[in-house]
């Protein structure tokens, strides 16, 4: 249960204080939801990735699995929309799925809010003012989050990431964390339409290009 240099010490407390009791409070939903993947999705029962956290730093995220292993007859994995099972689509449209990065919490490797952690190629993607989104901690929930989620566009996301970096607060963290329980209830932007979640982003050039 580290700290990082740099996250403000307030935070850090903020975040144990709630994740620790929180983590004993959801421990029985953490045990049915781990049974539930393995019967329908079999082993393993988490999804991990390395994903870029911290002042770009690698760190492994933690979820509950969502999709199957399905291939086509070439080999290669089906795309994400067919792999993704009922079970699944319930464990995210809840952000059942996203229980297990309160471990990534615990460890310092995450916060309770902050912009969510990408994927690792999206680093050198990111514009000048983009790339600031890694001066805070990754988050489970954010600012985008709760102003749109998928259904915003790559440049909104951003935008409201750097946004949240430039005026944090405890404040703003409680408002957020609030605001995201509302949308969990009613299940607001889950995904793009066409996409298990989003379009991959494939920098500002080619986002540029389609405008």
């Amino acid at each position: 249960m580290f700290l990082p240099s740099g996250v403000p010490l307030s935070k850090r407390i903020f975040d144990l204080m709630l994740t620790i009791p929180g983590m004993i409070l959801v421990s029985p939903i953490l045990l049915i939801v781990a049974v539930l993947v393995w019967i329908y999705h079999g082993r393993p029962i988490f999804f991990s990735q390395r994903r870029p956290g911290y002042r770009g730093e690698l760190f492994k995220v933690y979820k509950f699995r969502t999709m199957t292993d399905q291939l086509d007859r070439q080999g290669h994995l089906l795309p994400d929309e067919k792999r993704l099972t009922r079970l699944g689509r319930f464990l995210r449209s809840t952000s059942l799925d996203e229980l297990p990065e309160l471990y990534n919490v615990l460890r310092g490797e995450m916060s309770l809010v902050g912009p969510r952690p990408l994927l690792v190629q999206y680093l050198g993607r990111y514009s000048s003012e983009q790339v600031r989104r890694h001066d805070v901690l990754p988050g489970i929930t954010g600012w985008a989050q709760v102003n749109g989620r998928n259904v915003l566009s790559w440049e909104d996301k951003f935008r409201f990431d750097v946004w949240y970096v430039d005026n944090w607060s405890l404040w703003l963290d409680v408002e957020i964390l609030a605001l995201s329980l509302w949308k969990v209830i009613t299940r607001e932007g889950i995904s793009q339409p066409g996409y298990a979640t989003a379009e991959e982003f494939m920098g500002n050039e080619a986002v540029d290009s389609e405008q």
